[in-house]
Formats: C-alpha cells, structure tokens, sequence
C-alpha cells in the first residue's frame, strides 16, 4: 500500500516533467519511464502502477512515470534526458536510437502463443466495406491512421498494404485523421470513420478490460485487412544511462513474472494486464523487421516516382538487411 501511494505521487510529478529541464546528471536515485499509452491516460496509469511499484520496491530507486501524449514526445523526452528508459512500439524505439542516444536492452512477449502481432485494418460490422471498396478511394471516406511513428498504426499499413498499390491515404480518403488505436477503434464503432488501423495487441488489451462501453465497440467493428507478424515492442534506455542503475533494470526486468509460487504468479498477472509475458533480453538485432518495412516504403514509393537512382539504393539496402537477417539468424540470440 506503501508503494502504491509513493507511485501515485509519483505519476503526478511524472506528468509535470514535460514542462522541466532534465534533472542532473548527479541524480542517480530516480528513474524516469516513459510510457505511450494507446488507450486514455488515466486507464493506462491504472494498468501500470502494479508493475512500477514494483520497480521502484525492487530496485530502491525512485520511479517517475512518463506518460507522453504521442511518440515523439517520448523521443524528444529521452533526447533532452527528461526520461531514462521506456516502453516504445518497434517504429518509435528505432526513432529513439537514431536520435536519442538510446539502446534496446529487452523486449515484450506474448503473454500466451507465438511472438508477435499483426497491424490491422477495421471497419464498422455491417456496413459492407471491403478491403477492394476501401481500396477503391474516390475521397469519399474518412480514414483513421495511426500515430506518424507507430509501427502497426502507419508503417505497416503503408509497407504493406497502401504502397504496393500505389495509394496515399492522403488523396484516396476525404479525411485522415491521426489518433491512438483505441480512439480509432471507437471512432469505427461510432461511424465517425468508415475504417481505420489498428492491432491486434491493442484490440485484445480492450477485450480484457471487460468494460461494457469497450465490448460494446468490439462488437461493432471486424478486421478486413492483416499484416505480417511484427515483432513485440523493444524497452530502450538510454546508452549513458548509470552502469549501476542499468545493472540494477535490467536483474528486475529480465527477473520479473519468471519462477514459480505466489508471488511470481501475481506477477506475471501484473504482465497481462499489461499485455505481455516475461521480458527477454534483445539487442539492435530486433529492429532489423522494422527496417526492412522501412526500405520496402522507399522502395515503393521510388519505383512509383520511377526514380532509378533511389530505385537502386533501396535494393541495394533490401539487399543489405537480408544480409544481416541472415547472420542474425545464424548467431545465437543474446
């Protein structure tokens, strides 16, 4: 109970961080985590609070959650060090890396089955829409897209679906508008959009809520487009993030919800509410999905502007992922 009222105090100063400098680098007592929510804010601070009064019971550092209200607020947030580590979707987690002097150091898994999700397309059940009428464009529907740096919100649709076809949803929808996967779920259910994107992640966390505001707009949409499996989300930090703090993450993360008895059983409780296994350890390695649908987009998008010399670099680049997806395949994980 202690714990908890720590981190209900600590969730109001995490909030109030985005408008403060970074604090300074002598700070070696607190941990800023940072979270993207694709649900509202006050139902994912419910969900996380268990698991962050855990982090901060376990590791005795103080835990100030980040909760950002779109991905490149949390990039920016761990740029400037206003954040110390995270939960990134695999699009935002990359992002961070390039230019946020983070490091991946572990990954989400699913709780039950395989590894992985698929980026989905939904539509209101009933209304006849197909994936061929959507398809179709003419700027007569308005669209629900994802955050610009969600992997299955944006990226996946665009790889895999609307750039192969030489579509942008900007000129085939009457409207586009951006909002987080469970906006988007209820816009559809409403009809104040006649599809959107979505997950599956993002679809059975609303389902496990067993809210019946929730259940009612699961019953009135239905998927009418998949993606290939994409892998679970990456925990990135910071890469000069103290050693001793680093030491002290990554023996909670990879330690949490494993092992047998009461307490790793409510553990791993905690990690379904949040829609996850275990952790497990994972290295830049992980990212190499992500950007190979980021050169299949390139590449799409030159061969429509039939622009050879891009055309050229982007399978020179397809040709270089592949290479590295091999040897990955042939080293052992970390």
């Amino acid at each position: 109970m202690k714990a908890l009222k720590i981190l209900t105090l600590s969730l109001v100063l995490g909030l109030a961080a985005c408008s403060k400098p970074a604090p300074s680098e002598a700070d070696l007592t607190t941990l800023r985590f940072s979270i993207m929510s694709t649900e509202n804010a006050q139902s994912a601070q419910a969900s996380w609070a268990p698991f962050l009064a855990d982090l901060q019971a376990q590791t005795g550092l103080k835990v100030q959650p980040y909760f950002g209200s779109n991905y490149t607020a949390l990039i920016e947030a761990m740029r400037f060090k206003q954040t110390d580590l995270g939960w990134f979707t695999n699009l935002s987690g990359l992002e961070a890396t390039r230019r946020s002097n983070g490091e991946i150091f572990a990954r989400t898994t699913k709780p039950s089955g395989p590894d992985g999700y698929q980026s989905v397309i939904i539509v209101r059940k009933g209304s006849g829409l197909t994936l061929e009428t959507l398809l179709a464009c003419g700027k007569t529907r308005d669209f629900g897209m994802g955050d610009a740096k969600s992997t299955s919100g944006t990226l996946a649709p665009m790889a895999y679906l609307f750039g192969p076809r030489n579509i942008m949803p900007e000129t085939c929808f009457k409207t586009v508008r951006s909002a987080n996967h469970e906006a988007n779920l209820f816009a559809v259910a409403m009809g104040q959009v006649a599809a959107a994107t979505n997950n599956t992640q993002s679809i059975a966390r609303l389902a496990e809520k067993n809210e019946p505001a929730a259940l009612a707009a699961l019953d009135k949409i239905e998927i009418i487009w998949r993606s290939p499996t994409i892998p679970e989300d990456p925990m990135i930090w910071r890469k000069d993030l103290d050693p001793a703090i680093k030491a002290k993450v990554l023996k909670f993360i990879l330690a949490y919800g494993t092992g047998t008895g009461p307490e790793a059983d409510r553990q791993r409780a905690v990690l379904k509410a949040l829609q996850t296994g275990p952790f497990k350890p994972a290295d830049s390695r992980h990212f190499l999905p992500v950007r190979e649908m980021e050169i299949v987009e390139q590449l799409v998008a030159a061969r429509n502007k039939a622009d050879a010399p891009a055309i050229k670099q982007a399978l020179a680049d397809l040709d270089a992922i592949h290479a590295e997806e091999k040897a990955a395949a042939a080293s052992p994980a970390p």
